[in-house]
């Protein structure tokens, strides 16, 4: 039986230290790119729910913010994974993450400088699987947000195991399994090309095999990682770029020639120019905060987020 809000609302609250400054709406927003989302989700309560998948059995998450130095995570559902689930938030919500660096080298650039103080509180958050951050920036290849998000959400509303909360359905993001069983046409009918399912058949086949795995990747430079992604024929050097990102939390690294980056940055800036290179230069190894914040530009400016 799929976990139920019943089970969730008596679960303990499991408080969790974060470093502050610590906003888990904006590190939120972050996350879910989309209030489309059908994952990552906010409930009727304003609480951060999502249902995990790759436990003994079906699980949900809800996590508040009660105060500026801690998190409240209740976890229904697999009994005994618990401690595994927190360990998953903690990744996923960057709640460790050190951004002083960061905040000190924003404040040396103009036309940043004003928004990083808007987002203040912001972390970096990441994907709780390699496999999920691999189908996002392979999904988000060479078409729009909004086109990308759409087939997503058909793939995962067909494919991702249900859990009720609270009046929500919330879906597990599928597994690699459950993307391999899915037949040619299936993958077409959610708008996924020829090209792509490809792609995510042989990603699921390297992470299934041992090919690929999160252990190779975290011991590798940049450079390297990337040259391991990129020999899964269909994922080149942007995608293993965000993958390193948004899966990994490599904060060094940077998505060039996104073109969701370089909309946000007009949206951002009013259409004045903006010398991209020269602030990733000075972002130095802090640089992949900077995807963040022009993704939450963008989504303030279409009043999606409130700093």
């Amino acid at each position: 039986m799929p976990p139920n809000s019943r089970e969730l609302t008596s679960a303990p609250e499991r408080l969790l230290p974060v470093l502050e400054p610590y906003r888990l709406d904006l590190t939120v927003a972050a996350l879910r790119r989309f209030s489309t989302n059908v994952v990552d989700r906010i409930a009727p309560d304003g609480r951060y729910v999502r249902a995990l998948s790759g436990f003994a059995g079906p699980l949900v998450i809800g996590v508040r913010q009660p105060d500026p130095a801690t998190l409240a995570v209740r976890v229904g559902g697999a009994p005994g994974e618990e401690a595994r689930a927190l360990a998953l938030v903690q990744r996923m919500l960057g709640v460790e993450r050190d951004l002083t660096r960061f905040a000190r080298r924003a404040a040396r650039i103009a036309w940043l400088r004003p928004l990083a103080r808007r987002m203040r509180g912001l972390k970096p958050p990441r994907y709780p699987t390699l496999w999920e951050a691999s189908v996002n920036a392979i999904a988000y290849q060479q078409i729009s947000l909004f086109a990308a998000g759409a087939i997503l959400r058909r793939a995962i509303e067909a494919l991702g195991e249900r859990a009720p909360y609270d009046g929500i359905e919330l879906h597990a993001f599928p597994t690699a399994a459950a993307v391999l069983a899915a037949s040619d046409g299936e993958l077409r009918a959610f708008g996924f090309s020829a090209g792509k399912s490809a792609t995510l058949r042989r990603t699921a086949e390297a992470l299934h095999d041992g090919t690929l795995d999160e252990g190779m990747l975290e011991s590798r430079s940049n450079p390297d990682a990337i040259e391991l992604l990129t020999r899964i024929k269909g994922i080149g050097p942007w995608t293993a770029a965000v993958i390193l990102l948004r899966g990994l939390g490599r904060l060094d690294v940077f998505p060039e020639n996104d073109s969701g980056v370089a909309r946000s940055a007009k949206t951002f800036a009013d259409g004045a120019p903006i010398d991209l290179a020269s602030a990733l230069e000075g972002l130095g190894d802090e640089r992949g905060m900077l995807y963040y914040h022009l993704l939450l530009a963008r989504l303030e400016a279409r009043g999606e987020v409130v700093p």
